[in-house]
Parts: structure tokens; sequence; C-alpha cells
């Protein structure tokens, strides 16, 4: 490894989260273990630090989250091994706090028509949550460099 600087800027990462749909969602049960969970961005990557999932509210991901809000996302390129043996990939992990939304008006900030397979009645559909992500830490590996973003009201990384 060197001491080389990250040269990525959260633009960069929201940029390289166009061609991501789906993360896998980390969260910390009763017991400590950590459970994981793919949830999509619903095409939502005009990343500033927060991102956006929709779930049911009687889940057990909502349940330790409401114990717990620290949450990990981890985002994997297309690439895949290839990106790693060969062309470069990108790779995204996303150190955050979630926030749990039951408000509609905040939902239909954030809905796009491609939830309806998921959630029937839209914004309407009863038990309907939305997480909210707000990143504390973002880091990323390209296959040629790996680093830390500065997060917008953060100390240099």
């Amino acid at each position: 490894m060197t001491d080389k600087a990250p040269t990525k800027t959260l633009a960069d990462i929201s940029e390289d989260m166009k061609d991501i749909d789906f993360c896998m969602l980390s969260s910390r049960a009763q017991d400590g273990s950590i459970g994981a969970r793919p949830m999509s961005n619903n095409s939502e990557v005009e990343y500033e630090g927060t991102s956006y999932f929709f779930t049911y509210d009687d889940t057990r991901m909502v349940e330790d989250i409401g114990r717990d809000p620290s949450v990990g996302l981890s985002y994997a390129g297309k690439a895949g091994l290839k990106g790693i043996v060969g062309a470069p990939g990108m790779f995204i992990h996303v150190e955050g706090e979630a926030n749990i939304v039951k408000d509609k008006a905040r939902f239909e900030e954030h809905w796009v028509k491609g939830l309806d397979r998921w959630f029937p009645q839209g914004t309407d559909t009863p038990g309907l949550a939305m997480l909210e992500v707000v990143a504390k830490r973002v880091h990323y590996w390209d296959g040629e460099e790996e680093g830390e973003v500065k997060l917008p009201g953060t100390a240099a990384a």
C-alpha cells in the first residue's frame, strides 16, 4: 500500500454508483451478529452522502436499525472478478447511520415507478417505510487505487 492520496471525489463516486443498482445493507442484530440483505438504490445516485431505500416496517432489518442505527452499504460494480484480475472494477463501502422514515411526503420525494413491483399500492402501501442512510465514511477500491472520500462537513480523509 502506498501513501498516495486518494483522487476520487464524492461526485466521482456518485458517477460510479450509477451502474450499481444493488448494495448489501448490513445491520447489527440484537445478539450482536451482523445480517445483510440486498437493497436497491432505485436509480437515485445524485449522491451527496445520503442513500434511500424502501422496505416494510415489520422486517427484522427495521427492528435491528431501531435498536442500533449503524449500518454498512457494500456496492460491487459489474466487473466482478474480471475487475479484480483484469480491467479495473469498482467497490464502494459506506458506513452510516440509518433513520427509519414513515412520512408519506418524504416517500414521494424519493419514489420511482419501478418500486410498484414490490409495493403495489405505491406510497399508500400499508407498512411502507423508507431508510435514510446518512454516510459517515465512504471508502472505495477501483483496481487502481483505494481511498476514503471526503464528505461535506468532515475533516479531510
